[in-house]
């Protein structure tokens, strides 16, 4: 191919350059509709497979790994095996000799990753090429990165440039001269089989300039959206702040009062759900949830709700440079693009404004896990079944961020940090830990232990459990995703970044954080209807604001303060809702037992963080869990703000 004239001002490492220069064709896209039609294939559709020809012990067989359908409204990208479909949560390796906590390449697969990196730019070098740029962190604050792309599979570079934002290598030069990207990506699917026996697997190799991740499967969870994420956590690291896995969401009353209400929580912890409006029946009542023992319905009637106006979806960046003195958190979108779950859209007219935008677009979107008939109309709700005859999962869409309604796309300073944790049924029959009240207060010292163990159960939709983490979470137990949900995707250390959350929490001294359960609350059945109505609460008391006199200890100290009482346009919440041991189908002794598995299980994952390297606060607080200490305790070390 010879030198690519985009790429003359980019400084790229010598192999790298190389594999482009031997590319028998480099495309760099123009413009993003240039980049949609290469997704279609040579052809334009209607039906383009992503296929490779794998080298086995029996010759060569070609394997598809993906369909890209051509449809009225954007692409629907669908994967031949159901183990696609969702991010394997042990894909991570890293081949570097930095610090880290997660599986290091060489001790798992018995070699240096030097040979296979090698033969994997060898392997590009022999494709048709799409090279893209990207900022690593969205078009305002990211990080000049770079993506190798076969052009057969051009539709995952587009997923990429929709959710980090369209940007030229004219543009990135003219921002900032002759550069160097701070991360690449580089896609080879057919590693997957030929090197890792099938499995999703993402490889990390990092320098203190260059984060190099290696895709090796063509779902973009782990790497185009996860993999990004990533990066970020390793460049926050090294510069002392964090890219949250959070949503946010602007919450105007119907009195005009905003508050801004950020919400964390592990995979299928309630992010996307927290920007999304009540579900109201036919008769525009709320059902709060549904009694599992007795079938009772539990609903209110709400004349008019909150508006809501989303800040952030999933990755939320809170930039040193953005943080003014205010005492309040500020924090930014790292994405232009929105990697939305859509599993709880099940049929028209559940989310009339995100499904008109899903619909209508402003430009064709990329479905993925979603039924897509050639030359119709993609609809959300139509999810493509996996093997088992059921719906899968995970259907995600990408949208643009600017076609969401409301956006906001300034910095907002938080109010409150919320934190959500699925949930099972707890009943006298079935003990389980699903006792948390609808909302409790809790001040930074218990924000940071929830977010230090990011507790993860009860069917999460979003990615898959290994085999010990299923039978953990079916036999009522509970599976830590780790510091603040995002270790998942963080390559450093535990100790490292608990340490900066610690920071976080408590140099944010007006923020207020509560924990808020969704799937059930004691006995009940509430899918997110209890997230939803503690953002409308929280908003409606201005930022969250409650006076001393109004809290109360929490049964359980890890849960903070309950709400003496809870009034919503005027009408009481149910007291067993605040408290759940006050339900008759739970009880004190159920409720007990619920709270000593979620004492246990805290106490036995914070053992890990007792280091010489962890903030001295970090270790006060975490000897406290260790002695089933009081609130007072915790309120002792860093007070709360109400």
């Amino acid at each position: 191919m010879g030198t690519v004239p985009e790429l003359t001002a980019v400084h790229l490492p010598p192999a790298v350059r190389a594999a482009i220069e031997a590319s028998p064709r480099v495309i760099v896209p123009s413009s993003r509709d240039e980049l949609y039609r290469l997704s279609l294939g040579p052809a334009g559709g209607p039906v383009h497979e992503v296929a490779y020809d794998v080298a086995g012990p029996d010759g060569t067989t070609s394997v598809v790994e993906a369909t890209v359908t051509r449809c009225r409204n954007g692409i629907a990208v669908n994967y031949p095996e159901d183990y696609m479909r969702r991010r394997d949560p042990d894909c991570m390796r890293i081949a570097d000799d930095l610090p880290t906590d997660k599986p290091r390449y060489a001790d798992v697969y018995g070699e240096q990753f030097a040979p296979t990196k090698a033969a994997t730019l060898e392997w590009l070098g022999e494709q048709d090429l799409v090279v893209v740029p990207f900022k690593a962190g969205g078009p305002t604050f990211g990080y000049p990165s770079v993506a190798l792309v076969p052009v057969n599979a051009a539709f995952f570079a587009l997923a990429l440039v929709d959710l980090q934002g369209w940007v030229t290598f004219d543009e990135l030069v003219e921002q900032h001269g002759e550069f160097a990207p701070r991360s690449i990506l580089y896609v080879a699917p057919p590693f997957r089989h030929t090197a890792f026996a099938g499995r999703q697997v993402v490889v990390h190799d990092r320098t203190p300039d260059l984060h190099e991740v290696f895709a090796y499967n063509l779902y973009p969870g782990p790497s185009a959206k996860k993999g990004v994420f990533s990066v970020l956590l390793d460049i926050g690291e090294a510069e002392g702040w964090i890219t949250a896995h959070a949503s946010a969401v602007r919450v105007t009353t119907p009195y005009d009062n905003d508050t801004v209400v950020m919400h964390e929580g592990a995979s299928g912890g309630g992010k996307s759900e927290m920007c999304q409006e009540f579900r109201r029946q036919d008769d525009g009542r709320i059902l709060l949830g549904t009694n599992v023992v007795t079938n009772e319905p539990y609903v209110i009637t709400l004349a008019e709700s909150s508006a809501l106006a989303p800040v952030t979806d999933d990755m939320t960046l809170c930039h040193s440079s953005l943080q003014d003195g205010d005492g309040r958190l500020v924090i930014a979108d790292a994405e232009a693009g929105w990697f939305v779950r859509v599993d709880n859209l099940r049929s028209y007219g559940e989310d009339t404004n995100f499904e008109r935008a899903c619909i209508h677009p402003t430009k064709p979107l990329v479905f993925f896990n979603i039924q897509g008939v050639p030359d119709a109309t993609v609809l959300p709700w139509e999810h493509t079944l996996d093997s088992t005859g059921k719906p899968c999962p995970n259907p995600r869409v990408v949208i643009d961020r600017s076609m969401i309604r409301g956006v906001v796309s300034e910095p907002a300073h938080v109010d409150v940090r919320t934190f959500g944790v699925r949930m099972p049924a707890c009943t006298r029959e079935k003990p389980t830990y699903g006792i948390m009240g609808v909302t409790h207060f809790v001040p930074p010292a218990l924000a940071w232990v929830w977010r230090l163990i990011a507790p993860r159960g009860d069917k999460n939709p979003s990615i898959g459990e290994t085999k010990s983490e299923a039978k953990v979470i079916k036999h009522g137990g509970m599976v830590s995703e780790g510091v603040g949900s995002y270790w998942p995707f963080a390559t450093g250390t535990k100790v490292a970044a608990a340490n900066l959350l610690l920071a976080q929490l408590v140099e944010a001294s007006r923020t207020r954080y509560v924990l808020t359960p969704n799937q059930h609350i004691g006995a009940y059945q509430v899918g997110f209807a209890a997230e939803w109505m503690t953002r409308e609460y929280l908003a409606r008391r201005g930022g969250g604001r409650v006076r001393r006199d109004q809290l109360t200890p929490a049964r359980c100290a890890l849960f903070g303060y309950t709400m003496r009482e809870m009034k919503l346009d005027g009408q009481l919440v149910r007291p067993t809702w605040l408290a759940p041991e006050m339900q008759s189908q739970v009880g004190v002794e159920a409720y007990d037992e619920g709270a000593r598995i979620i004492s246990s299980f805290f106490k036995a994952e914070l053992e890990q963080y007792l280091t010489d390297d962890l903030d001295p606060l970090g270790r006060a607080i975490i000897e406290l869990v260790l002695k089933d200490a009081s609130i007072e305790d915790y309120e002792a070390l860093t007070p709360m703000h109400i």
